[in-house]
């Protein structure tokens, strides 16, 4: 077993999961609308940063782009749509599926099944027999400066307060003067970016087409699950325990058996804590505070 190459994998399992999840976290967190069509806003992003790539514009201008696309259509559909479903969980599942599917056929009826793919930026990192891509280790610092990003926004801002009070309490907020219809869609708005911001980054490493989104809604519902109520420490932390899982027996067995390792240390975390890994940190912090 070569420690750097585990560091890198665990970086890039980490950098996936946390970026994967996040928008999503963010959506069910602060508005408690489990977005079956998050996958798709991923594509979105993908494809909108492909094909403005593909049309001469600077990569990252393109995924700029990307992340643009994902915003507007999640501001219309949580105009048209989303908005009517708070608070009807069942509801807003069934709907955020179909549009799921609604989106992939769009994209394959307009686009086809494949276009063309862009390359992978920054070259690699070589140590010993081993290499490895620059352009996935710096996904491991977007991914933590997306996490500093939010935390900043929503504990630090007068938005974020607002965003929290709307949550907790909407009533009460709505009494004190908060306009909760903008809160609810700006916060939308921001998971949608954020799902797109994922398409984006990872459009030049993986194959764009109608289904991809399919490859990140597992480890996104996975890591908000084990993470419990928390949006930013809950993905942070199911993160970087998926990640390290992941990597470790990616390393040992291979990647088939990393997914399996992943999946059963989710399914002994959600058994064992009620609360996810936030409900562990919260009993410890009450206990360290008890003594």
């Amino acid at each position: 077993m070569n420690p750097l190459n585990l560091l890198f994998l665990f970086a890039d399992n980490f950098a996936f999961i946390v970026l994967s999840a996040v928008g999503l976290a963010v959506i069910f967190g602060m508005m408690g609308v489990i977005n079956l069509g998050h996958g798709e806003f991923i594509m979105i992003g993908a494809y909108g940063t492909t094909l403005s790539a593909n049309a001469g514009v600077p990569l990252p201008l393109a995924m700029v782009i990307g992340v643009l696309v994902t915003a507007v259509m999640g501001f219309v559909l949580e105009r048209t749509i989303i908005r009517r479903l708070y608070d009807r969980l069942l509801d807003s599942m069934v709907a955020t599926w179909a549009i799921g599917l609604i989106l992939t056929q769009g994209v394959r009826i307009a686009l086809g099944n494949s276009i063309p793919q862009i390359s992978t930026p920054l070259g690699t990192i070589a140590y010993g027999e081993f290499s490895y891509s620059t352009y996935r280790v710096v996904l491991s610092v977007v991914a933590l400066a997306v996490l500093a990003g939010l935390y900043v926004l929503f504990t630090r801002t007068e938005f974020g307060i607002r965003a929290r009070a709307t949550i907790q309490d909407p009533d009460t907020a709505r009494a004190l003067g908060v306009d909760t219809d903008r809160m609810y869609t700006s916060t939308f708005v921001i998971g949608s970016a954020l799902a797109g911001l994922t398409g984006a980054l990872y459009a030049p490493t993986l194959t764009v087409v109608p289904g991809m989104g399919s490859s990140f809604l597992v480890e996104a519902f996975v890591a908000v699950v084990i993470g419990g109520p928390s949006v930013l420490l809950g993905t942070t932390l199911s993160g970087g325990l998926l990640g390290v899982i992941d990597a470790l027996f990616t390393n040992l067995y291979g990647t088939f058996f990393g997914q399996i390792a992943m999946l059963l240390t989710a399914i002994v975390v959600i058994r064992l804590l009620s609360n996810g890994l936030t409900g562990l940190v919260e009993d410890v912090r009450n206990r360290m505070e008890g003594e």
